[in-house]
């Protein structure tokens, strides 16, 4: 039989440690490249978080907590806002948006004679209408916002079913900013007789900046203005949120200060929040 020496020759020591090299180099090259992709993922989602219109699926879990209410300012205030965003594409020129909006609230020491309420809050739905396109490079959308009286507490509702218009529009430049606002006003058309008529605008100017890595800062004013009541409620929110993975889920996680540059008597003073989304992209 011939013998094939360069065949039954052992492995020197010299080749696997080539092998192996070679073996971490590819794997560097892998890992670099996956966290490059990665990056950019996180980037263009972050970028969708800033547009109240993408084309995203997402649950924003938004925890709130406000000090300082009551007459004495010894009161606060928790609340929980589920937000699932659905966006629906009617053709291929629109989509149609689904924004909720479920509170789950809590107050302590807010009302008198009843140190503690928790519960539901009313439910409020939106729907906006968006052209897939900008137009004229501004991102637009209108439609319905509905008022639904789901409070399991009278403290934490308005007894009243409301309905009004809202809109959206924003700029989004290379550069990462996004700068737009959102707008909306609900009167009151059924419910209890014995509750205040609704008749309120919100206005929400806002502004964000993406630094890349998924990192995003923002500010904006949710500001609430009530014709029954006459008063405004504007808190600033300044906050900073990052796309990341846990596991194989797509989140965002983020979080602020809220201070209230207006509130009425009794109104909060100042507040935090954090934010944890999860999402669904295509």
């Amino acid at each position: 039989m011939t013998n094939y020496p360069a065949l039954n020759r052992p492995v020197l020591p010299q080749m696997r440690r080539k092998d192996a090299a070679c073996a971490a180099l590819i794997t560097y090259f892998a890992v670099v490249s996956s966290n490059r992709v990665l990056a950019e993922d996180a980037d263009a989602l972050a970028k969708q978080l800033a547009n109240p219109v993408a084309a995203l699926i997402s649950v924003p879990l938004q925890f709130n907590w406000d000090t300082g209410l009551a007459p004495n300012g010894l009161g606060e205030k928790w609340l929980l806002n589920v937000q699932p965003v659905i966006p629906i594409s009617l053709n291929d020129k629109w989509n149609m948006i689904s924004r909720t909006i479920i509170p789950v609230e809590g107050l302590s020491n807010v009302v008198p004679g009843d140190n503690h309420q928790s519960g539901l809050g009313d439910t409020t739905q939106s729907l906006f209408f968006s052209p897939k396109e900008p137009v004229g490079g501004w991102i637009l959308g209108a439609g319905p916002a509905l008022l639904l009286p789901t409070a399991t507490d009278t403290a934490l509702g308005l007894g009243k079913w409301g309905l009004g218009p809202t809109v959206v529009a924003l700029k989004q430049t290379a550069g990462g900013w996004t700068v737009g606002a959102l707008w909306n006003h609900i009167w009151s058309f059924a419910g209890s007789d014995n509750r205040s008529a609704v008749n309120a605008t919100f206005i929400q100017p806002f502004v964000s900046k993406g630094l890349g890595q998924g990192v995003t800062v923002s500010a904006n004013l949710e500001a609430t203005y009530d014709y029954e009541g006459s008063n405004w409620v504007v808190p600033l929110n300044l906050s900073v949120s990052k796309v990341t993975k846990i596991g194989n889920q797509l989140v965002s996680i983020g979080g602020g200060v809220r201070y209230y540059a207006e509130s009425p008597t009794g109104g909060p003073d100042w507040g935090l929040r954090f934010v944890f989304t999860l999402l669904y992209p295509k």
